[in-house]
């Protein structure tokens, strides 16, 4: 935009009485400096991307990243095409069928955005959007994702372990669970208020369960951010658990010493358990978990694949639970 003025006798300096050289040079190559690492960053996220098998989707902003070394953190499965993972969801703040929250999540407003960790911490804190995504480098975790309606994805999600926040506000020795609170604002999501669930949806973990090196904070997936229908702009991704364990748009996350209520927990406590571990031994009230159906690639008369006790992460995680009655503390 042009702006004229009139001088008025004023006479405007020169841009090297305003700005040392020495001092706008420095900035100059700083600036050149952080585009092109940006630059090389993006392009190493979609080298790793095309390693994959797939291309970064080209909607939404790219998220640079590394591909995640730990142990069970990529599968070798095929991955979910991008328009399934982001057209068939469950998201009830925006709507209760599987596409509603494609349809309606454009509502959602992702900036400014803060998370607040309270609870028993020795350093409680709020990060802004932007400290969380610098706290830590970014990697892809190509991880399976089981949702207990009997329907399967394998997602490239992008985050780092929730380990990493946690450690920084210091839990105290009394911490034993994490709640995670999401947002509720009746502005930009149109079905808080219906009496489907207790508002605002929480969720829980037990603090060794949130501290284990697979339990992810993302905030991306297939090389981008993460869609508003996906969980904008931070959510939970717990792979060996059933898919509504992982928290979409985390605003507070509460470390406590009693087990934290959860949303379908006390919607439906016969039906959906705190644990909810993925197991094809322990079935829903209304349907079995023997077997999923892989979204996009499993047709409809197409036979069902066999559900794996954890969603096949049994050799990393099944440690927790040892000794553990898992039909009870379902």
């Amino acid at each position: 935009m042009l702006i004229r003025t009139q001088d008025h006798g004023f006479i405007h300096p020169d841009s090297f009485e305003i700005t040392p050289r020495a001092v706008y040079e420095q900035r100059r190559r700083f600036l050149l400096q952080g585009l092109a690492a940006g630059a090389l960053g993006a392009a190493a996220g979609g080298a790793f991307a095309q390693s994959a098998g797939y291309a970064p989707a080209g909607k939404l902003t790219s998220l640079p990243f590394t591909r995640s070394k730990a142990a069970g953190a990529v599968t070798m499965e095929k991955i979910t095409a991008y328009k399934d993972a982001t057209s068939y969801n469950n998201f009830y703040e925006f709507g209760t069928d599987k596409a509603d929250p494609a349809r309606n999540a454009s509502t959602l407003r992702t900036r400014p955005w803060k998370v607040e960790v309270a609870g028993l911490v020795g350093k409680p804190r709020t990060f802004d959007i932007e400290e969380l995504l610098k706290l830590s480098a970014q990697e892809e975790r190509v991880y399976r994702l089981r949702c207990v309606e009997g329907w399967s994805m394998v997602i490239p999600w992008i985050g780092y372990s929730l380990s990493e926040l946690i450690k920084r506000v210091e839990p105290t020795p009394a911490a034993k669970y994490v709640e995670f609170v999401t947002l509720a604002d009746k502005a930009t999501m149109p079905f808080i208020g219906s009496r489907v669930l207790d508002w605002p949806y929480t969720e829980g973990l037990r603090l060794d369960e949130a501290m284990h090196p697979l339990t992810l904070l993302s905030f991306g997936m297939y090389g981008e951010v993460l869609p508003n229908q996906n969980g904008a702009p931070v959510r939970l991704v717990v792979p060996w658990k059933y898919g509504f364990k992982s928290a979409k748009s985390i605003v507070k996350i509460v470390l406590t010493d009693k087990e934290p209520g959860t949303a379908w927990n006390k919607a439906a406590k016969n039906e959906y358990g705190f644990y909810s571990n993925v197991n094809p031994e322990v079935d829903h009230p209304r349907w079995s978990q023997a077997s999923e159906r892989r979204i996009g690639e499993d047709g409809l008369f197409a036979k069902k694949r066999k559900t794996l006790i954890f969603n096949g992460y049994e050799a990393q995680v099944g440690q927790l639970y040892a000794g553990m009655d898992l039909k009870k503390f379902y």
